[in-house]
């Protein structure tokens, strides 16, 4: 279990490092395309396309950042009168569903991607549309591997095991 929670650290390390450079990226050319429009009166063409992008790529990046430290969404009100063991049990269950969930939209994203791939457009500077779309199943993919490394370490929980040996 030491492997597949270092695994997980060093994954979400990486999805940090990504999540700053796109937020940084957004916030340099949101700043340069408010300078040139105020100044120069003018702008770069695929400023606000590429800051657009860049949005949906920091949402997944988040969103699986999120996962990996389990501060999803949660409702949690009743697990507060539940056992420490059922609260584990329970927390297993639900990040192996949201893992299948999140499987299964990472097929139908994939699928698009084939779609689009397969039917062309351009993002902007002759970059085709899916290069854009690829965060939509990585992120998905991302997704499902922390939910379901989450649902192994709580599992673990629920039945005894703190999962420092194995």
């Amino acid at each position: 279990m030491t492997i597949l929670r270092s695994l997980g650290r060093t994954l979400a390390r990486v999805e940090g490092w990504f999540l700053v450079l796109f937020l940084g990226v957004m916030v340099v050319l949101a700043f340069t395309q408010v300078v040139l429009r105020n100044v120069f009166g003018s702008g770069l063409l695929w400023g606000d396309t590429l800051v657009r992008q860049m949005v949906m790529w920091a949402g997944f990046t988040g969103a699986a950042i999120a996962a990996s430290q389990d501060r999803h969404i949660s409702i949690d009100a009743i697990t507060k009168f539940i056992s420490e063991r059922t609260r584990q049990a329970t927390r297993t269950l639900t990040n192996l569903f949201a893992a299948v969930v999140c499987s299964f939209l990472a097929r139908a994203a994939w699928t698009l991607l084939l779609s689009e791939q397969e039917h062309g457009g351009e993002i902007f500077l002759r970059i085709p549309q899916w290069v854009g779309l690829l965060i939509i199943p990585a992120g998905y993919c991302l997704l499902t591997i922390h939910f379901f490394l989450n649902s192994l370490e709580s599992g673990l929980k629920a039945f005894g095991r703190d999962g420092k040996g194995a």
